[in-house]
């Protein structure tokens, strides 16, 4: 009985996870930027301006995997972006409860315990649904079967 190593994704699915994160990290600087213009020099209100920045990112981001790792991918329509943004929602609301977890059930009540389990665990757990969502509900390639690691 021989047993085969798991060596990781496949070349394709090592470039479509690196794609997946360069235009996340893309999106995030466009979120942080446009929140701060918008919360600083704009003076709007913080809800406004993260909505403002959330909403910018979420186009930035759907854009920049439709022409990026998903452009082969035969996503047209308003459909693949509402699922999109609906994805980046569930993952928005994954961050927030592992900060509450932490800020409000666990007691950790210091800028850095808020900082880590909210942008730290909280992303982590929020990219990896991101990025499931996408590849199964918005890209969906057709004769993909199984597991993204290949």
């Amino acid at each position: 009985m021989t047993t085969r190593a798991w060596r990781g994704p496949t070349l394709p699915a090592r470039r479509e996870l690196i794609g997946f994160a360069v235009v996340g990290l893309l999106a995030y600087a466009v979120d942080l930027a446009l929140f701060t213009y918008l919360r600083g020099p704009a003076g709007l209100a913080p809800l406004t301006a993260k909505s403002l920045s959330f909403l910018a990112a979420c186009t930035v981001a759907y854009a920049g995997n439709a022409l990026g790792p998903y452009r082969t991918t035969r996503a047209t329509g308003l459909r693949p972006y509402a699922a999109f943004f609906a994805v980046n929602l569930a993952g928005a609301a994954v961050q927030l409860l592992c900060l509450a977890v932490s800020h409000y059930g666990l007691g950790l009540t210091s800028q850095r315990a808020d900082t880590v389990s909210g942008t730290v665990v909280g992303m982590a757990l929020a990219t990896v649904l991101r990025f499931w969502g996408t590849r199964t509900w918005v890209f969906r390639a057709e004769g993909r079967v199984g597991s993204w690691t290949g």
